[in-house]
């Protein structure tokens, strides 16, 4: 599947959870719901998928983060549920994006009246 099109179905499902669901819930339930959504039009999505540091060729193992959803191996969603999207939000999933290699991720925050509001695209341009 393409790359726009994975993304377009990943913010239709979000839009559909907002609908249903609104604003104000905490990130685990809007996480839970995506999987469901995804899973149902037939995307491969991974939950918490580790994120491993990697610093001078070692890796730093203990101290890795886990990426909110992968969404067929190549798109990485993180999910909010804060009053606004902050530079340090785009920046954490600009690094998961490096780390991980991969070419997209959607910063998507579900506290807000609009989800349309809530949604960033980025773009790892060093893939």
């Amino acid at each position: 599947m393409e790359l726009n099109q994975i993304s377009s179905n990943i913010i239709k499902a979000a839009i559909q959870i907002h609908k249903e669901l609104g604003p104000g819930l905490l990130e685990s339930v809007y996480q839970a719901c995506m999987i469901i959504e995804l899973e149902q039009i037939g995307l491969t999505v991974e939950a918490e998928k580790e994120c491993p540091i990697r610093y001078r060729g070692q890796e730093i193992s203990d101290h890795g983060f886990r990426l909110d959803v992968l969404v067929e191996d190549t798109v990485i969603v993180e999910l909010k549920s804060v009053n606004a999207i902050k530079d340090v939000h785009k920046k954490q999933l600009l690094t998961y994006l490096r780390l991980m290699q991969k070419p997209l991720g959607l910063l998507i925050n579900f506290n807000q009246a609009l989800l349309k509001d809530g949604i960033v695209r980025i773009i790892n341009s060093t893939k």
